[in-house]
């Protein structure tokens, strides 16, 4: 039987033009041609396996990445040396924006699963962006997607309630994973129980609860990291201020 782990190094070069992704990626908005020229500066990886790191903190920023398949995750240590998590990143998602102001990576980056990475050298880009304004301009609409994300998500989490922000979570998910053509209800979690708690600065018993919770009202149907929602409209209404979560971790709630 097929190991399903395994990424052929054909798809991950499949040319920007042609890629599944292109609509939620840089290339989005571009012409033909100048989707050629961004093409010709990407430069795409081997595969990273669950647990290998994409960056670490502290690293000089060189690349954007952009996850092709599989997910990843980012995360800082706490000054008792433990992991905080401050984001999950899915196919077509870009990593790495916020280390332009500083020129480092303030955050390391870790594959949740087999992942393919597309590296894009910064420079350039940049050369290049200078050239092709509908590309500065998607350049522009990514910076301004992360600090709406992050005005966001302090408003909502910062004065939601445990079951709120679960509840945002998987509606977040839910949400990019209908964008990217597959199934908003029917899903598999890359990261663990504990990885969520962390993002969302909730108590790993407090997910595990309000997971079952969720499960016992008919909103969930769960099987380890297989998530079914049942409910989906229930699960919209205990978010009072729906928001695209797509990164950014709650203050610390039990």
């Amino acid at each position: 039987m097929a190991n399903k782990n395994v990424i052929s190094l054909d798809k991950i070069k499949v040319a920007c033009r042609d890629c599944s992704l292109s609509s939620l990626c840089l290339p989005m908005g571009l012409r033909p041609d100048d989707v050629d020229r961004l093409d010709a500066i990407v430069k795409r990886n081997r595969p990273l396996q669950r647990g290998d790191h994409l960056l670490r903190a502290g690293e000089g920023f060189r690349n954007l990445y952009v996850v092709k398949t599989g997910a990843v995750k980012t995360f800082t240590q706490t000054n008792e040396g433990d992991e905080q998590v401050v984001g999950f990143h899915l196919p077509g998602e870009v990593l790495g924006l916020d280390a332009i102001q500083d020129g480092h990576h303030g955050c390391s980056a870790r594959a949740l699963e087999t992942t393919a990475i597309c590296e894009l050298p910064f420079d350039r880009l940049e050369d290049l962006s200078s050239n092709i304004p509908s590309l500065q301009h998607q350049m522009f609409r990514l910076l301004s997607k992360e600090i709406s994300h992050e005005a966001e998500m302090m408003a909502l989490l910062g004065r939601s309630s445990a079951e709120e922000r679960v509840a945002s979570f998987l509606l977040s998910l839910s949400e990019r994973f209908r964008r990217r053509g597959f199934s908003a209800t029917d899903f598999f979690l890359s990261m663990s129980r504990q990885e969520i708690g962390s993002y969302l600065g909730l108590a790993l018993e407090t997910v595990s609860r309000l997971f079952t919770r969720f499960q016992d009202e008919g909103v969930l149907k769960v099987e380890r990291k297989h998530v079914q929602i049942l409910d989906l409209e229930r699960l919209g209404g205990m978010v009072s201020h729906p928001v695209n979560s797509e990164r950014h971790r709650a203050n610390p709630t039990n």
